[in-house]
């Protein structure tokens, strides 16, 4: 069974100290206490691109267990308050909201 998984795409802040400072101490915290149902949560911070200047800055994914779950977080207080937070922090234009179903396939190292 594959994970359900929403995406959310950050361009480059106008501000990137500015923009740290909300997503670390605001908006991460927010995430982690509002998002119920959620598996797990990874952040990323984009570093470059073989394509020369890399469009987005971060990228965050919230994994669920089920479609169900995921709706349940987003139709909840919590979870629209969360996403509300990701579009005010946003200063480099609104983010990407992505849902998908992700499958993991893991290697052994040799």
């Amino acid at each position: 069974m594959s994970e359900v998984k929403f995406t959310v795409i950050y361009p480059t802040p106008t501000d990137i100290e500015t923009f740290e400072k909300l997503y670390q101490e605001e908006h991460v915290p927010m995430a982690i206490e509002k998002l119920a149902g959620k598996s797990r949560f990874v952040a990323s911070k984009v570093v470059g691109s073989p394509q020369g200047k890399a469009p987005f800055y971060r990228i965050a994914e919230i994994y669920f267990p089920s479609m169900a779950a995921l709706e349940a977080c987003a139709a909840s207080e919590g979870g629209r308050e969360t996403v509300a937070h990701a579009v005010k922090i946003s200063s480099g234009g609104a983010p990407l909201f992505l849902i998908s179903e992700s499958e993991t396939f893991q290697f052994n190292p040799a």
